[in-house]
């Protein structure tokens, strides 16, 4: 609070005052008492409304700067009024009961909500966890008969087994410290892991794999780091060329080990490049027929933020790179 708009809010009392003062030196004059009388008296009542003025704003200015203080501080600032001191003034009392009976609302409000998402996100899982008793059960039965048909059907199965682990990982992926388990694995295997969740998808697509120097081994979940290369896989396969290929490999570089994917696809044109892991962004080629949606490189960014690994993306042109970045953990190392 200014002192200008202090003065401004007090204009009407200072008015009063005026008038009081004009009224109290024509009564006097009108009874004879002199001028410098008159005159003492309007000097003093001037400097007691300046000294209380005065004091009263330099009081609420400390007061209002103390509770900005503790708002900004706050994380639920709409919580407030449970910290802030229980006013003096009448008016202010009444400002106070408001924030209470307005946090209140908002409580009730947000716990309204989040059960409704909690219940929201029990169903999605519970979804996912029975649609995939059918797809399994379909994948035996084209693997038990196999045909190129069925060889094509598979192909698509991945793609909607894919499609349901994406919407399981993007509700649990609010809340990834419930659901993982940090231990030693070897890239090789997780790599080769990932592969094989889509050999089908690969097959079809005639994509050309590569994979060397990758004995290596970080400290990380399996599992989400499998839905990680799973979408980056995907993302090569979607946005292919002609005799697609796609080349994994790991290096040590300083404190950290870095697992590269690199493709030959149409690659991600650089005026893309600082927005794909937005939520939502689909890209010049996402507009362009690929049916993208804008979750998948949003997906693995957050995922890997919960990990702590770092995710960067590199493109020239053509072909695109997706460098994974593991920490070392000199500590268990050693150990």
């Amino acid at each position: 609070m200014s002192g200008k708009q202090y003065l401004k809010n007090k204009i009407p009392a200072i008015f009063v005052n005026l008038i009081g003062m004009l009224a109290l030196a024509l009564f006097l004059a009108a009874n004879g008492d002199p001028a410098q009388t008159v005159l003492f008296i309007f000097i003093v009542w001037q400097l007691v409304l300046t000294a209380y003025l005065s004091a009263t704003y330099h009081t609420q200015k400390r007061d209002l700067d103390r509770l900005l203080d503790m708002t900004e501080q706050l994380e639920e600032r709409y919580l407030i009024s449970e910290i802030m001191a229980e006013p003096h003034r009448a008016d202010w009392q009444v400002f106070h009961q408001i924030l209470k009976m307005a946090e209140r609302s908002m409580l009730e409000k947000i716990g309204g909500i989040q059960r409704e998402r909690k219940e929201y996100k029990e169903y999605i899982e519970q979804w996912i966890h029975e649609v995939k008793t059918p797809i399994t059960a379909m994948k035996l039965l084209c693997e038990n008969n196999r045909s190129p048909f069925t060889r094509d059907i598979l192909a698509e199965l991945e793609n909607i087994d894919q499609y349901t682990e994406q919407a399981l990982y993007y509700a649990r992926s609010e809340h990834t410290e419930k659901d993982y388990f940090v231990r030693e694995i070897s890239l090789c295997d997780i790599v080769h892991s990932a592969i094989a969740d889509n050999k089908y998808l690969l097959r079809q697509s005639s994509m050309t794999i590569a994979a060397d120097d990758l004995e290596h081994s970080v400290f990380t979940d399996d599992k989400w780091v499998r839905f990680i290369l799973d979408q980056i896989i995907r993302n090569a396969v979607k946005y292919r060329t002609e005799q697609p290929t796609l080349h994994f490999s790991a290096q040590k570089a300083g404190d950290r080990i870095i697992l590269s994917i690199s493709d030959n696809g149409i690659g991600i044109p650089r005026s893309d490049l600082p927005r794909v892991f937005e939520k939502g962004f689909t890209g010049q080629n996402g507009r362009t027929g690929k049916k993208s949606t804008g979750i998948g490189l949003y997906l693995c960014r957050r995922l890997c933020d919960k990990l702590d690994i770092g995710l960067t993306v590199s493109s020239e042109g053509t072909g695109t790179t997706i460098a994974l970045s593991f920490q070392i953990n000199d500590f268990i190392t050693v150990l």
